[in-house]
């Protein structure tokens, strides 16, 4: 196809190319652990749940962070590699951000790693909290302390966390399941962009553009 002569259809081009572009890219589902152990069941716990989303998405795969091979850096001077995966949680269409309890809380290291972001550094991204933890009171961890700071740095948070214990973890896709029964209408409305016919009004340069084609 080539492009017509003229400043109308020029914009009309330009419109078309970016957002075919992005239509034609597919959501990514990204899990991130914050536990210190490399390998840990919190990355398999959010592994797990980011596979049953991503097929709630349509997302091809599932790529993961585990943080603790980035614990050595974090806080240190460089930390070229925990900066690469801060991008790429950023770029995110959905993640799962997953932590044990510790005292109370999520641990130090998603902390110091979080903090690495400046305001708005999660923008846009659609973000589930997992939370693993002994005991079943501490259930609201991820309400009362992940979520607040996932959304101080812009993402979006549409569903209830997920919290599981550690009893539960041997056996953790039918918990998942069922999680999805309740909070994937939610988590699916977030992602699904809205859809342009159903009363969208495009820009007035795009407006203006289509009106002197039609002239």
């Amino acid at each position: 196809m080539t492009r017509e002569d003229g400043p109308a259809a020029s914009v009309i081009d330009d419109y078309c190319e970016v957002h075919m572009t992005h239509q034609n890219t597919g959501p990514t589902v990204l899990a991130v652990s914050g536990n210190p152990r490399p390998g840990s069941r919190t990355l398999t716990a959010a592994e797990t749940l980011a596979r049953r989303v991503a097929a709630l998405v349509g997302a091809p795969d599932v790529e993961t962070i585990d943080l603790a091979s980035l614990a050595g850096e974090i806080l240190g001077p460089e930390h070229a590699a925990a900066d690469a995966a801060r991008e790429r949680l950023a770029s995110a269409t959905v993640a799962v951000v997953a932590t044990p309890v510790y005292k109370a809380s999520y641990t130090g290291l998603l902390k110091a790693f979080l903090d690495l972001y400046g305001p708005d550094g999660l923008a846009g991204v659609v973000v589930v909290p997992l939370v693993v933890s002994g005991n079943p009171a501490h259930a609201l961890v991820g309400e009362v302390h992940l979520r607040p700071v996932l959304v101080e740095l812009g993402a979006v948070v549409p569903t209830r966390s997920f919290a599981v214990t550690e009893d539960r973890l041997a056996d953790l896709g039918p918990v998942a399941d069922a999680w999805l029964a309740r909070e994937g209408d939610a988590l699916r409305r977030a992602v699904t962009p809205p859809d342009p016919g159903a009363g969208a009004t495009p820009d007035r340069a795009v407006a203006d553009a289509f009106a002197g084609a039609a002239r």
